[in-house]
Formats: C-alpha cells, structure tokens, sequence
C-alpha cells in the first residue's frame, strides 16, 4: 500500500472512532415519557395525600370529642343547696316552736288521756274548769302555730322564685350533659323543699283544727257531767218551764 493509501485509512479510523465516541453518550441523555408509569406515580401521590387528610381528620375529631368530653364533665358554677337548707331548716324550726302539746306522739297520748279524755266524775268543779281553760289556750295557741308556719312559707316563696329562675336559666345555658343534670337535680330539690313547705303547713293547720275539734267534743263530755251533777244536787226538781206567756 503506498504512502497515500496509509494516509486515507488512517483519516477514515479517526473519523470513524470519533463518530463513535460521540454517538456513545448520546442514548443517555434521552428523556423517556412513560405515559403508564407516570399515571401510576400520580395516582400513588393521591392516595397517599388523600392517607395524610383522613389523618387530619381523625385527629381533629379526636379533638372536638376531648373538647366535649371536657364541656360534659365541667360543673355547674351555681348551686342552691345552702339556700335550700337555710330555708327547710326555718320552717323546721317553726314546726319546733309549736306550743302546748307539740308533734310528739307521747306527748298527745298524755293530753287525750287526761285534758282531752271524757270528764271525770270524782274531779271537782274547779278542776273542770282549769281543764277546760287549758284546751282552750291549746286551741289558741295552735291556731296561732298555724298562722306562723303559713306566714313563714309564705316567705319562703321570694327565695325560692329566684332560686328557681337561675337554676332555670343555668340548664338553659349549660354547656355540656353535667351543668344540664347539676340543674335539673337543683330544680327537683328546690321542688322537694316547696313540698316540705307545703307538708308543713298542712300539718300545723291539721294540728290546729285537731285540737279545736277535739276541744268541741270534750266540752260536751264536760257539759253532760256538770248537767248530771247540777240535776242530781239535793233540791233540785226537774219540771216544765214556760217561756212566754199567752194573752
């Protein structure tokens, strides 16, 4: 082969080794579109976006229900009880102050056994007397015991429509299950102590009208005794007695 011949081939390896070289890299930097891949990446990130929502959302609900746990368990700011018991306790101690013979059994089987029990033949005149002036003071001072204790409820009611309108207006503006049970337990033990209110005045009215008609019958007994005497003293001559003469 002679010099020229050398030459070309030598021109033709450069050229083609350099053709090579070049081509080498260029698959590499290619960017390949997969348009199954990517729909499967996009859908992969929805997923997961949709995962970290679902988390949200169950930690915020989670939170609310905390946030009502905490409104039920939260107590009722007001409370009547003190107001309430003040209020039994005066009634009660009206009831105590009744005179004479009080709201004690022993005590009103003693009086039916002697004041109140049917007159005694071999008591004198005297006797008769002083018993039944002591049934009469028992029947006044009963009445007047009466009249306390109406007087005394009757006092009562101020508190007891205010304790009530603010029980009333805390259920209504209770801000969980506890303050609304807390209110209404209140209400119902306000509504308990109108009803010892109303108890006790029907007792010491009863007592009252009692001891008045209790009175009543042993007077009678009493006159029936005094006329036996009267009719059986020496001297005495039953007869007829004409009231009004005729013209």
């Amino acid at each position: 082969m002679g010099a020229r011949s050398l030459r070309h081939a030598a021109l033709f390896g450069a050229a083609a080794l350099s053709v090579f070289l070049v081509a080498d890299p260029a698959p590499a930097q290619i960017v390949v579109y997969d348009p199954s891949n990517f729909s499967q990446n996009v859908l992969t990130a929805a997923r997961e976006l949709q995962q970290v929502n679902n988390q949200i959302q169950s930690l915020a609900n989670e939170a609310q229900m905390l946030t009502n746990q905490a409104r039920n368990l939260a107590s009722l700011p007001l409370s009547t009880l003190s107001q309430l018991q003040t209020t039994i306790q005066k009634t009660q101690s009206l009831l105590a102050q009744a005179q004479h013979i009080a709201f004690d059994v022993q005590q009103i089987e003693s009086a039916f056994a002697t004041t109140y029990g049917s007159a005694s033949t071999s008591a004198s005149s005297s006797g008769l007397i002083a018993t039944a002036q002591t049934r009469w003071r028992n029947s006044v001072a009963a009445f007047e015991d009466s009249l306390k204790v109406q007087a005394g409820v009757v006092g009562n009611l101020s508190s007891n429509g205010s304790a009530m309108s603010s029980l009333t207006s805390a259920s209504q503006t209770a801000t969980g299950a506890l303050q609304a049970a807390q209110a209404g337990n209140q209400l119902l033990a306000l509504q308990s102590q109108q009803l010892s209110d109303l108890v006790a005045v029907v007792a010491a009215k009863s007592r009252a009208d009692a001891l008045e008609q209790s009175r009543i019958t042993a007077t009678e007994s009493q006159g029936q005794e005094q006329y036996r005497r009267f009719s059986t003293r020496s001297g005495y001559q039953p007869g007829n007695v004409t009231m009004f003469h005729g013209n």
